[in-house]
């Protein structure tokens, strides 16, 4: 991220240098996401999810994610093009990286119907986004440290007195430090639930649920040939479905079926194993 305005300067010139970068665009994204986020999620509860303001604060929520998204991707190309790399990233290697399949996600769930549960993976990633960025940058902006006092003949060598830390960012930090890995298993956890909700919606034959679940598979492929909390938590379901068919009283046929699902599921992971395929490794999400 890039750094805060310089202290020395008035609040006002603070604010707008900070507001003129492409960055806290990306910051009000994730803002307006998780804004927009939680009043669909009232109007959900309060089963108003169909209504005008519903409608509009679910789809605005996704602009906003398309939008942050974007932004990193923009940046990230930028990059490459000064380096002159910008010629070597191909459609595999563009597909590589997670905030390309998070751009294309937050445009699918755009366009197509509404699934609640879509949005909740978005909102974990918004809240982290935003926590980090106001301790790093907005929190520095408005509250400046003050400049550390010349050395005096009292001090030990001679040495300037470390900068007081802000208690909110100290908090933010510790929130941050502490919650990110269960936060990001959650988010692992919602999107495997997400895959099996999309399979009941095909199953039944919703309209356009089976492209929905295609689009959808080749997105968590990918997720989970890169995040290890996807492997991690489908490891954790895998074992507790084997401990469900090992007991005694699961019938033979329901033991076979879930060996025969494991084999196929593992050929089939297998044979889509697109990183054998992409050169480089990808972008940190988010970034």
């Amino acid at each position: 991220m890039a750094p805060p305005p310089p202290g020395n300067m008035p609040l006002t010139q603070r604010m707008m240098h900070l507001a003129q970068t492409l960055q806290f665009g990306w910051f009000v994204g994730h803002l307006t996401l998780l804004f927009c986020a939680l009043r669909y999620g009232i109007s959900y509860i309060t089963f108003h999810s169909y209504s005008r303001f519903a409608r509009f604060s679910y789809r605005t929520a996704f602009v906003a994610a398309a939008a942050t998204y974007g932004i990193v991707v923009y940046k990230a190309y930028r990059a490459r093009a000064r380096s002159g790399r910008g010629q070597q990233a191909g459609a595999l290697a563009l597909a590589g990286d997670e905030n390309v399949q998070y751009l294309a996600m937050a445009l699918v769930w755009l366009f197509f119907p509404q699934i609640p549960l879509a949005l909740l993976p978005f909102m974990v990633y918004s809240v982290f986004h935003v926590a980090t960025y106001t301790r790093t940058n907005l929190i520095p902006t408005i509250f400046p440290t003050s400049p550390s006092p010349a050395p005096s003949a009292a001090s030990p060598g001679g040495s300037k007195a470390p900068a007081k830390s802000n208690a909110y960012a100290d908090m933010i930090g510790r929130f941050v430090k502490e919650y990110y890995d269960t936060s990001m298993m959650l988010v692992a956890s919602l999107e495997i639930f997400l895959w099996f909700r999309l399979l009941g919606s095909a199953i039944i034959f919703t309209r356009g649920s089976w492209i929905l679940l295609v689009v959808y598979s080749v997105f968590f492929r990918a997720r989970y040939s890169q995040s290890s909390f996807v492997q991690g938590a489908i490891l954790n379901l895998g074992r507790r479905i084997d401990a469900v068919v090992a007991q005694q009283s699961t019938p033979p046929m329901a033991r076979q079926g879930w060996e025969t699902v494991k084999r196929a599921l593992g050929q089939a992971a297998d044979a889509t194993d697109v990183n054998r395929y992409v050169q480089g490794a990808p972008l940190k999400k988010g970034q």
